[in-house]
């Protein structure tokens, strides 16, 4: 499955939310899902990025090792790939 993530780092708390699909309309890519992630990390060296993963595999309840970056790594919108779903 490959989702779009908008991520706002540097946020006061760690928190997933799935996007509703009447707001997506604006960043239509295709068939993916859209959510945005909010992380407590900054984004230097990767910290935020790694904290994105995190949060993900909690919210799937899969490994980490299950997901991918595949666009985006060093800006807040993200194409990610979840192998397994």
């Amino acid at each position: 499955m490959k989702i779009q993530v908008k991520v706002i780092p540097k946020s006061s708390c760690n928190k997933v939310e799935k996007i509703p699909a009447r707001q997506c309309q604006a960043l239509a890519g295709g068939d993916e899902v859209h959510y945005k992630v909010k992380v407590t990390a900054v984004p230097e060296k990767g910290k935020a990025n790694l904290q994105v993963i995190k949060l993900l595999s909690e919210y799937f309840k899969i490994s980490k090792s299950k997901i991918e970056i595949i666009r985006g790594q060093t800006i807040p919108d993200k194409f990610i790939e979840i192998i397994g779903l």
